[in-house]
């Protein structure tokens, strides 16, 4: 048996969201006050079973991601409608009123990592960022006509 103070135990909350899906839309990057960029786009996730008579079903989930600084600068620069990607966040729940005075709710992932899961991704940033060795680094053996250089 748990033998606890009652005044002194607690639970902390956990509000972790994991997600792998393709985006439904170029990402939508915006400036704030102080020049602090954000990044908006859906993110589309899907789950396959199969039913009863073994019939395959998907179902697809849409999500609404944000990404704020470097991630949504690396966002708009990397990403675009059909990419690939890990996200890991956590849920946010906005409260607002439009014009008509509606009350209106969003309930949004706020990204802390992205991971870019498509092939030709790694290799642009990889070209994006590639630095050549010093020349004493490069090896005569790689099939590369020294001469010609």
């Amino acid at each position: 048996m748990l033998n606890y103070n009652r005044k002194s135990f607690f639970m902390r909350g956990v509000n972790k969201v994991m997600l792998i899906g393709n985006l439904g839309k170029d990402p939508e990057i915006l400036y704030l006050e102080g020049n602090i960029p954000v990044s908006k786009f859906p993110l589309a996730t899907t789950e396959t079973f199969k039913d009863k008579n073994g019939k395959l079903i998907s179902q697809t989930e849409w999500h609404n991601i944000v990404l704020w600084r470097g991630l949504a600068e690396l966002s708009q620069k990397y990403l675009h409608k059909s990419s690939l990607v890990y996200i890991e966040g956590r849920l946010k729940t906005r409260y607002w009123e439009d014009k008509e005075h509606h009350k209106k709710v969003a309930t949004e992932i706020v990204a802390d990592s992205l991971i870019m899961l498509d092939k030709r991704a790694d290799s642009q940033i990889e070209e994006d960022h590639h630095v050549s060795p010093p020349d004493d680094e490069k090896s005569s053996d790689t099939g590369i006509n020294e001469s010609a250089e």
